[in-house]
């Protein structure tokens, strides 16, 4: 047993660069304990099995056992494989350990009972066993004097590691300390029976925990919810959390303030913040949109990633090795620091061979391009860099407006900004067109949302470039109220004979016609079948749904019987989408009733106001 006043060597002296290891010696009363019941194992397998095992040198420290019909029997050890004889495994073998363990579950895993042991079946299309992994189970006593004193916080802990380094058997340790040493009341959520063995009475590994088993492993997060609604623990053990209902139901117990010790799929955070299903467990990511501002200050793109909520566990411990592990002491702090492309400098504390522990730091690199690069985490730099910093850049000088005589408005100022940048691309490449025009068309964009041209020009795949330079453009296109006011505008490219082709709303429908009208396409016929992709905003499911009820209703009712149509119900943003498809059509269309039952009626031709086309 642990004495808990024994971790008076962990304390906060730790300095911010390279330090020197902190020490201390475990004493007896630490040093670990391991209890492996490793006859139980022995008993369950064939009598020629066994023996190759009790004659092995290194049997004390078996892993596991495999056994695959047809293939010879295999004994694996730390670095080591060896086969157990030359005569391969028979079904009558493996019906011999079958018959000797515990039922197996849903998950395919089944136990000797009151041992750690674990028994996992490979089946066939039939549904029958053809292979066996027989895993040893230690009940390994002082494995969490490195993190004894975090645990005594009363904080949510989560460890990480790779498969086989030992979470598991730190779970159940920690799980005996909370309630024996510590005198809390802890539940163990036990879905395969690892953590407290097979079997109704629990392994007496645990202490005076109790153990709640999971009858089938999708059934998880409603046993972990029901064992604080009926138990009233105060701290909850839960082994490998995989799913999102998982992690919401370890979110749900946190915030009723229960402390939670748990695992989770991925050896290190990074894996968790790049997990979707995960990431809530380390406080969810978001994706945020900066203003100019702010976004300057920052040196980054407009749209960056952050932190959504407080972290589910507060203390997360990397297990890179069995005695070398990783302590991030605040959770949200990392992961705020990888989300802006830093690399966070954790303690990491280890046991030598003598059984001292050392807590050192690493001096942290300097950021640079790492793994998080590629998912968008983005680095800020320490001192500001580009054009906007070089001190290259020397501000425009106001002009007067011709009509107010005045200083000129923000649109133009920006406008004669952008004259004078050079598209960066190459020279134009021209290819005839149908009938024998310079195909493609540069265009020049102006007060238009240069994303809904980009797509329009992706999805109906139109000889269209956009170009930034004004002097190698071939036709500007710019809203009409725009031009109406810009009178600068229509200086420059009537002095250069550029033709502005005048937008009337800045929807899907005009900018398609527009773009049409300008490669000399017929727009006097009815539309064909829209391509529902030039409406939409996000492409889901429910968008995608809306969209093609209404175009159903007007291909199928409106234009061919000239009925009008009501559609159903649909938010605000969906319902603008609708009026753009409708438009498409060339038809009218008003939103009538009240939120959240307002709905799309659709117009024939006969009814609708008269429409003139630009």
């Amino acid at each position: 047993m642990l004495d808990p006043e024994t971790n008076t060597f962990l304390n906060s002296s730790l300095s911010s660069s390279t330090s020197e290891p902190l020490m201390s010696e475990l004493t007896s009363s630490q040093q670990m304990q391991i209890i492996d019941d490793l006859n139980k194992l022995l008993e369950i397998l064939p009598s020629t099995i066994r023996a190759k095992i009790k004659e092995h040198p290194q049997h004390d420290n078996l892993i596991e056992v495999v056994m695959d019909l047809g293939r010879l029997p295999e004994a694996r050890f730390p670095g080591k494989v060896s086969y157990l004889g030359d005569v391969p495994v028979s079904a009558k073998d493996l019906n011999y350990s079958i018959e000797r363990v515990g039922h197996f579950g849903g998950d395919n895993r089944a136990g000797i009972e009151r041992t750690l042991h674990r028994i996992s079946a490979i089946r066939n299309r039939s549904g029958e066993i053809i292979g066996l992994t027989c895993r040893m189970g230690r009940a390994v006593f002082g494995t969490i004097t490195l993190i004894q004193d975090l645990v005594e916080t009363g904080k949510s802990l989560l460890m990480l590691g790779r498969p086989g380094v030992g979470k598991t058997t730190v779970l159940r340790e920690i799980a005996r300390v909370l309630a024996d040493d510590l005198h809390r009341r802890v539940v163990i959520i036990d879905t395969s029976n690892e953590i407290a063995g097979d079997g109704d009475i629990p392994h007496p590994a645990i202490g005076r925990a109790r153990r709640m088993q999971v009858a089938s492993p999708e059934l998880q997060h409603r046993v972990m919810i029901e064992a604080v609604e009926n138990h009233m623990p105060e701290v909850i053990v839960i082994d490998e959390i995989g799913t999102e209902l998982e992690a919401l139901a370890a979110r749900t117990i946190a915030e009723r303030g229960v402390q939670l010790v748990g695992t989770a799929h991925g050896n290190r955070i990074e894996n968790l913040i790049k997990n979707p299903t995960l990431s809530d467990l380390v406080g969810g990511i978001q994706a945020v949109i900066l203003g100019d501002e702010e976004a300057r200050r920052r040196s980054s793109q407009k749209t960056i990633l952050e932190r959504k909520a407080p972290p589910t566990f507060e203390i997360a411990v990397e297990m890179l090795e069995c005695q070398r592990w990783v302590i991030h002491e605040d959770v949200s702090q990392t992961v705020d620091l990888l989300l802006r492309g830093g690399k966070p400098n954790p303690p990491i504390r280890t046991v030598d061979n003598y059984g001292r522990i050392q807590i050192t730091k690493e001096t942290p690199d300097k950021p640079s391009n790492n793994v998080l690069r590629s998912h968008a985490f983005l680095e800020t730099p320490e001192h500001p860099v580009g054009w906007r910093a070089s001190g290259k850049i020397s501000p425009v000088a106001p002009f007067l407006s011709e009509q107010k005589g005045g200083l000129a408005s923000e649109f133009d100022r920006l406008l004669d900004a952008s004259w004078h940048q050079p598209e960066p691309t190459n020279h134009k490449v021209r290819t005839p067109g149908p009938n024998g025009e310079d195909w493609p068309v540069y265009i020049y964009p102006y007060g238009i949302g240069r994303s809904q041209i980009e797509q329009v020009i992706e999805i109906l795949n139109l000889p269209i470039v956009l170009t930034k330079d004004l002097h190698g453009a071939d036709v500007v296109v710019a809203l009409r109220s725009h031009v109406k006011n810009q009178s600068k505008l229509r200086q420059i490219v009537n002095i250069r004979q550029i033709p502005i082709h005048e937008v009337k709303s800045n929807t899907i429908p005009q900018i398609t016609r527009t773009l049409q009208r300008i490669l000399g396409m017929d727009q006097l016929r009815i539309p064909e079948t829209a391509d529902l992709r030039l409406f939409t905003r996000g492409g889901n499911d429910d968008e995608l749904e809306a969209l093609e009820e209404a175009r159903l209703a007007v291909e199928q009712i409106v234009l061919p019987k000239r009925q009008p149509v009501e559609l159903l119900p649909r938010s605000p943003k969906v319902r603008k989408m609708q009026h753009e498809l409708v438009e498409h059509y060339r038809l009218q269309s008003d939103s009538l009733g009240e939120e959240p039952n307002r709905r799309l009626r659709i117009y024939p031709a006969s009814v609708q106001l008269k429409y003139s086309v630009e």
